[in-house]
């Protein structure tokens, strides 16, 4: 993988989890989540 790509996924983990960590506790688990899950479902969406 290239390094400009590298960096645009690490961007994206990142941005996906401020913005999943900004969601109260309600409306994650409105989605089925818990705030244990979030590094891991950002994790997976950028692979």
């Amino acid at each position: 993988m290239n390094p400009i790509r590298m960096a645009k996924n690490w961007m994206n983990y990142r941005r996906t989890v401020a913005e999943l960590g900004n969601l109260s506790n309600h409306a994650l688990s409105d989605i089925g989540i818990t705030r244990f899950d979030i590094r891991s479902i950002a994790s997976r969406s950028f692979r």
